[in-house]
């Protein structure tokens, strides 16, 4: 009698978090819109327009010449730290200003702009996009990250779905541990009331 009361209170318990568990799974399984969500945005290159020489030096272990609307660029990584060179002077490359930094924006929402629509405002190397999408520009590595309320909202899932139900992270930690061990225990007492029921 015990076992059936302790299976029934650990099941009502349970109704909440497993309710999340298989909404959430199952938008995982199919995952609808994460193409949009998690595209890898890119600045794009352009061919180089001049035969550029470039003598590396030696605590180079990279090196990469590529061309973009605002001009070439060196990325060259070290052991210590990755630079972003003007291939010329090899002088650390300024950081773009707001208009340079929309121009390559523009330049790479070319191929998606139903995405990104147009920019709306800028704040140094983020903008955001009048499609609630905020892209953020690495200069040191000419990389761009993206972010919009799709990705916002399949990242909320992903916590509801790992009991990430608050800001604090021991405090979560103990939540997704205590949950698997409920469901162990209802997994057990269900076996064990199983097998007293066939006895």
């Amino acid at each position: 009698m015990k076992s059936r009361k302790l299976h029934r209170l650990i099941g009502l318990i349970l109704v909440l978090p497993m309710l999340g568990w298989t909404l959430t799974g199952l938008v995982f399984f199919i995952k609808p819109g994460y193409q949009g969500a998690y595209e890898q945005l890119s600045v794009k290159h352009h061919p180089l327009s001049q035969v550029l020489s470039v003598i590396p030096k030696k605590n180079w272990q990279e090196v990469r010449l590529v061309n973009t609307v605002l001009g070439t660029h060196l990325l060259v990584k070290s052991s210590h730290k990755v630079e972003h060179l003007d291939p010329v002077s090899l002088l650390e490359k300024p950081v773009p200003t707001s208009l340079q930094f929309t121009t390559l924006l523009n330049d790479a929402f070319s191929d998606n702009k139903t995405r990104y629509g147009t920019i709306e405002s800028v704040n140094g190397l983020s903008a955001q996009t009048n499609t609630g999408v905020k892209v953020t520009l690495d200069w040191q590595t000419l990389k761009l990250s993206q972010t919009g309320q799709d990705t916002q909202l399949i990242n909320l899932l992903y916590q509801i779905h790992y009991l990430q139900w608050t800001p604090f992270k021991g405090i979560n930690q103990v939540l997704g541990i205590f949950g698997l061990l409920l469901l162990i225990s209802l997994t057990v007492l269900g076996v064990r009331l199983y097998i007293k029921q066939r006895s």
